[in-house]
């Protein structure tokens, strides 16, 4: 079981947390809703809850509950520029659609 952080996506948490003032790292999970099923959520973490799972990525710990575990386990974390936009991306394997607007994905 794994989630990782490109050095792109690490550098970008890092710096945040470092302007924030505080912050241990990044949680990632899924909610329902959106035309597919589910979006991805991520926020950054003052206090680990105590049933988040813990993975270490480019010096960045990303916590996680073990129900979204199911369905982003293999999910690599990017933070990318394209033109104007710039934002995370997530590389999921277990992704096998995502609707039309991008909100929602589907495992």
């Amino acid at each position: 079981m794994s989630i990782s952080l490109t050095q792109a996506a690490a550098r970008h948490v890092t710096r945040y947390m470092a302007k924030r003032g505080h912050g241990v790292g990044v949680r990632l999970g899924v909610k329902t809703t959106g035309c597919s099923g589910l979006a991805y959520q991520l926020e950054y973490v003052d206090e680990p809850l105590s049933e988040d799972l813990v993975f270490e990525s480019n010096a960045v710990k990303v916590f996680i509950d073990p129900k979204s575990l199911a369905y982003l386990n293999g999910t690599e974390l990017d933070y990318v520029r394209e033109g104007l936009n710039e934002g995370f991306r997530f590389n999921n394997p277990n992704e096998r659609d995502r609707c039309g607007c991008g909100e929602s994905f589907r495992v």
